[in-house]
Formats: C-alpha cells, sequence, structure tokens
C-alpha cells in the first residue's frame, strides 16, 4: 500500500531538516512526500528544494493558514494512505511507516494511531511529556480527549468521502476531523501501543495559556456542531491528566 504524508511549513527552516530526514529516511519505501509551504521567507524554500526529487511533490505558495494548507496537500495525495507530520515533529524511527502498514494489513481497519512523545526544542532526547492513545474511545471527545493527531493514519477514500479540514477554525480542526471520523461516521481504527512521533514543545498546540484556552473553545463549538453532549468544565477536566503525563514520560 502507498503511503502518503503531507507536511504543511511556514518559516521554519530551523526544525523542518529532521521532519524530512525522518520520512525520507523511512525503511518502507513505497511513499511519497508532499510538502506545502506558505511563501516562507526564512529560508525554508531553499532547505527543502535542497533534497531534490526526493520530496515527491512541492508547493511554495500563500494560504489561508495551517488547515487550508493541509487541504492542498490531501489534493495532491495519490497514496492509499494517509498521515500528516508536522515540520516541528519527526518520526520516532526509520520503521514507522512499515509498522503502519502492516496495522492496516493485519487489523483489516481504515485507521491507526499511537503514542505520541513531546521533547524539548533544543535538546530532542529530553521526553517531557508522553501522551498516551491507548486510553481513547470515541465517548471521550466530550472531555476533548483524542488520539494523538500526528501519529493518526487513515485511507485516503475517508477524507474523500467524508471531507477535509475546516478552515473556520484556528487550532482544532485537527479535533474536529477525528471527531467526524471516528465519533460522526465511526471508521474503524487499530491503536499501536509505541511512539510514532516526536514533537518539539512550541508548536500551535503547545502555545501557552492562550492557545489552551482556544482549543478549548473550539473543541466546545466542534461537540456541539457534531451532536456531542458537553459543557466547558467538562473539556477542561482534561488538563488535570496531562499533568499525570509529565510524570508518565
Amino acid at each position: 500500500m502507498k503511503v502518503s504524508i503531507i507536511t504543511v511549513v511556514r518559516n521554519n527552516k530551523e526544525t523542518i531538516r529532521d521532519a524530512i530526514d525522518s520520512v525520507l529516511g523511512q525503511s518502507y519505501e513505497d511513499r511519497e512526500y508532499i510538502i506545502i509551504d506558505g511563501a516562507s521567507t526564512d529560508g525554508t524554500v531553499e532547505v527543502v528544494q535542497s533534497y531534490g526529487n526526493k520530496i515527491s511533490k512541492f508547493v511554495s505558495e500563500p494560504d489561508r493558514g495551517l488547515y487550508d494548507a493541509m487541504n492542498k496537500g490531501l489534493a495532491l495525495a495519490t497514496g492509499e494512505i494517509v498521515g500528516i507530520l508536522n515540520s516541528d515533529d519527526f518520526y520516532i524511527d526509520a520503521h514507522v511507516l512499515e509498522k503502519v502498514v502492516k496495522e492496516f494489513e493485519e487489523k483489516n481497519v481504515e485507521s491507526v494511531f499511537a503514542d505520541l512523545v513531546f521533547v524539548k526544542t533544543e535538546n530532542t532526547q529530553k521526553v517531557v511529556r508522553y501522551y498516551d492513545s491507548s486510553h481513547f474511545s470515541p465517548e471521550k471527545f466530550a472531555y476533548g480527549w483524542m488520539p494523538a493527531h500526528p501519529t493518526f493514519f487513515v485511507k485516503r477514500w475517508v477524507y474523500e468521502k467524508h471531507g477535509v479540514f475546516r478552515t473556520d477554525l484556528k487550532i482544532g480542526a485537527d479535533f474536529d476531523i477525528l471527531v467526524r471520523f471516528l465519533y460522526v461516521h465511526k471508521i474503524s481504527y487499530s491503536y499501536r501501543k509505541e511512539v510514532f512521533v516526536k514533537m518539539r514543545l512550541g508548536g500551535v498546540s503547545t502555545g501557552g495559556l492562550k492557545a489552551t484556552w482556544l482549543i478549548a473553545k473550539e473543541q466546545l463549538q466542534v461537540c456541539y456542531d457534531n451532536g456531542i453532549k458537553t459543557h466547558m468544565l467538562k473539556i477542561l477536566l482534561k488538563y488535570p491528566r496531562k499533568i499525570l503525563e509529565l510524570l508518565k514520560k
């Protein structure tokens, strides 16, 4: 099965090379790598271009934000399986895609996800938090809980049938798409109890109290839009659990 990996980026020359190297270094060779750049001006374009034709498809042009860029990548994807890797993130080893494809084949499912670790920006060997996706079930969306999105792989036809990322959300469209896929449309999934991705602290989803409040508000809206009964206090209850993730690292 061919796997399409999509990375979106804007002005991130400092770390995108790690993301690229982790994709190109995968042992599974039936893959394509798509990079969508939002008209970077800091040298990111030159970094990507330095890889030549190792990058399957590269687009650099203005966009309407993160999720618009992701949708551009989805429109270009031709793989049976699609994964999205942020430009600050990278796969933990060279065998992630190999394990993903094996899981799809053996479990005959429509999506696969795993665990993620947050690492320090200046020292990616230092784990500061462990994101354990094993506790997920569709009912947990009411608490703002979801599988680690950078570890989420799904059959491309699911996007084609059930829609792509909402562009009216600033930070919560990944939550929305998982709600639609796993809760509303009930696609099948399999969880692998291992780490697939390392995520640097400091990205959009780890941007402090302001980002925390915004994601809670958008998750509440997503739940309302998709018929999930919840309230703000219920969603905010997930944050004490994140303290336990710090202890688990």
